[in-house]
């Protein structure tokens, strides 16, 4: 069993590579190889040093004839420019969402009518493709059967995506599935250029004690999902068989995975319940209507009955999902920090 997964040194595709590897097989198969494409590899990590690994390093687009040099048997298609980047650069988005994602889907197909394996191809796609349209608003709960009018490039050119995977998948030139993803957070490591990008950084910067500003108003309601949550919910989509009974995946529909709905407020009164004032207070609000504007075209409100019967459930509260960080990251929050939360913890 060899698989790809691109954008392999992104934060998910690092967390998915460590489990998969973590259960050393991947529908009932071994797993034998693990290529992670990006173009740009981090040196040192652990998920790198393991046998099974090797690294494809550059623009997706040129390096698809390294990717596909041995029969691939999955990939997971994670690498995308983000909302905000995409937003700003029309022609990057078009470039690494669009036309990256179908010269893969063109050299899957190369590979299966080549008498080789027909390969899964499962694409991480965003809540983005969901907006109110001014002919058509946006009705709550969201559902898999919500018509997508997005509201920003990135949305589009996900959107467009899953359509051109579903089409794939219904001339049988691959396996393709489709997750949406909600906003992953809380997300280590350095801010990037997701619209939504702050959502992490006014939990991950004031706990490690650096100031954080947040562009949006705390009444904005989001719809999140821890890395873990995000990760079970890739593989269980990646590994339900197809059919219509409980625990199958009925159609070629996307899987909207499980949203926990907090508002930003909420957000902040967690960070304050378990860290204390002192690093709550760190945070600063300063509207920026052009983020506003993208995070708010984003539903919050989902009917997650599809993800449900695949045996997917939501975070419990965005309390668990700030322990997670903290127990994933402890190296990243502030000593003083740690120590208050740990302390809280074991009083309760």
């Amino acid at each position: 069993m060899r698989i790809v997964i691109t954008g392999g040194f992104g934060f998910v595709g690092v967390q998915l590579a460590a489990e998969l590897l973590r259960r050393g097989s991947f529908r009932g198969r071994p797993l034998t190889g693990l290529v992670l494409a990006d173009r740009f590899v981090r040196d040192g990590l652990p998920v790198t040093l393991d046998r099974r690994v090797s690294v494809v390093e550059g623009d997706l687009l040129d390096s698809l004839d390294e990717v596909f040099a041995e029969p691939v048997d999955a990939v997971f298609h994670l690498a995308s420019a983000v909302s905000a980047e995409a937003e700003a650069d029309f022609d990057l988005g078009m470039r690494a969402n669009l036309e990256t994602t179908s010269a893969l889907l063109a050299a899957a197909r190369r590979q299966g009518e080549a008498a080789g394996p027909v390969p899964l191809v499962v694409f991480s796609s965003s809540v983005a493709v969901y907006g109110s349209d001014a002919a058509l608003p946006l009705r709550s709960p969201v559902t898999e059967a919500t018509l997508p009018t997005p509201q920003s490039s990135y949305g589009t050119q996900k959107y467009v995506c899953e359509q051109l995977i579903a089409d794939y998948t219904r001339k049988g030139f691959i396996d393709g599935r489709v997750a949406r993803l909600m906003t992953v957070a809380v997300r280590p490591g350095r801010p990037n250029a997701a619209a939504s990008g702050f959502l992490s950084g006014i939990v991950r910067e004031p706990l490690a004690g650096i100031p954080a500003t947040c562009p949006v108003s705390p009444q904005l309601r989001v719809a999140l999902a821890s890395p873990r949550a995000t990760v079970e919910g890739i593989l269980r989509v990646a590994e339900a068989p197809r059919g219509s009974r409980p625990g199958e995946l009925t159609g070629r529909l996307p899987v909207n995975l499980p949203a926990l709905t907090v508002t930003v407020a909420e957000i902040m009164s967690t960070v304050r319940r378990v860290a204390g004032d002192d690093v709550a207070d760190l945070v600063t609000f300063a509207p920026d209507p052009a983020v506003e504007a993208i995070v708010g075209s984003w539903p919050s409100h989902f009917d997650n009955s599809r993800a449900s019967t695949l045996g997917l459930h939501a975070d419990s509260d965005f309390e668990s999902v700030v322990l997670q960080y903290v127990a994933d990251h402890r190296d990243d929050v502030a000593p003083g920090t740690l120590t208050v939360i740990e302390t809280a913890l074991h009083r309760s």
